[in-house]
């Protein structure tokens, strides 16, 4: 996979130059983005794969919806609908994708949920609603810019600095690094707990914020049971299992549940996978199953799993989260 990208470098240039001659049709305003009269945040990233915005969106969520009529919304990838699909209790990971699925799953008491692939017709479709939401926060729309958001938050991951990166199709930017201008708060995602503030010093020198810009590091935290229909079992109890991925980057957690001790095969998908009839009957053969959230909101429908298969739970720790949160509340309040 490599050797096909590196023979596909002289395309890079072709698309820097598409993505670089859009993004300065915006900026020069020759292509218009829509402003709101209420607060929206933007959580995205500049590369391809996966970042961490889905636990940075359930952690936005923690963090406003005591306080705000909150909704989400997402392009949905993967779904099987089109347009624009309010979550409801007939909603499945089909009708809505799996990380909205997700979102419903955890927040549905108290937030809603919808997704839409574009996202003009999703904010007017839920500010149509009754008791419409005052705070909208967008899921991967960093390069959506018809519209602009209040709060732009940028995800880079600590193995894949976008600033060390190139443009596809032989690099994973979807966009020229310069695109992180346009955001205000940038996380470096998927940090090792013992970051040294020597090492947070060097990455921000090559990240090189502008004087507007504030980045924080972020850690992945995970939860010491697993959780399923049969209930919840404790790490320390788990003899032999087969882990089962569908995720951009399962590194973490595959170095997680070692460093834990545990005994498992791993069976890894690409992510976003649409798991064929065929491999559910091979999974299903596994007498203990462990999965990702993202994963099981799909994998947990099939009846053939459903009594053996769990799911880690997942949530980001955030240096200096205080200012972290302050800043976000600030900036949707101006």
């Amino acid at each position: 996979m490599k050797f096909i990208r590196l023979l596909l470098l002289p395309i890079v240039p072709i698309y820097f130059i598409v993505t670089w001659c859009r993004n300065k049709l915006y900026d020069l305003g020759m292509k218009k983005s829509k402003n709101y009269n209420f607060p929206i945040i933007c959580v995205g990233n500049l590369s391809a794969g996966g970042t961490g915005k889905t636990p940075m969106v359930e952690y936005l969520i923690k963090l406003l919806n005591e306080n705000y009529n909150l909704a989400t919304l997402s392009r949905g990838y993967g779904r099987k609908t089109k347009g624009f699909v309010l979550a409801s209790e007939n909603s499945t990971a089909n009708t809505l994708g799996d990380e909205p699925f997700q979102f419903y799953n955890k927040f549905k008491n108290s937030i809603r949920v919808s997704v839409d692939e574009n996202r003009q017709r999703g904010i007017l479709n839920l500010r149509a609603l009754n008791n419409k939401p005052e705070l909208i926060i967008l899921d991967d729309a960093y390069q959506h810019r018809k519209v602009e958001a209040k709060l732009n938050i940028l995800l880079t991951t600590y193995s894949n600095l976008y600033a060390k990166d190139i443009v596809l199709p032989t690099g994973n930017l979807r966009e020229p690094r310069e695109g992180a201008k346009r955001a205000q708060i940038i996380v470096v995602t998927k940090c090792p707990d013992n970051l040294s503030e020597e090492k947070k010093v060097s990455i921000i020198a090559e990240l090189r914020p502008k004087d507007y810009q504030h980045v924080f590091f972020s850690s992945i935290s995970y939860a010491k049971e697993v959780i399923g229909n049969s209930g919840v079992v404790a790490l320390n109890n788990l003899k032999e299992f087969t882990l089962v991925t569908g995720i951009a980057n399962a590194k973490p957690l595959v170095v997680f549940l070692k460093n834990s001790g545990l005994n498992f095969n791993h069976l890894e998908f690409s992510d976003h996978h649409n798991f064929s009839k065929k491999e559910i009957e091979s999974i299903a053969k596994n007498n203990l199953i462990i999965t990702t959230e993202k994963d099981y909101v799909r994998l947990i429908a099939e009846p053939t799993l459903s009594n053996k298969l769990f799911y880690l739970p997942i949530k980001i720790a955030i240096d200096r989260q205080i200012d972290f949160n302050n800043l976000v509340k600030a900036a949707i309040k101006c």
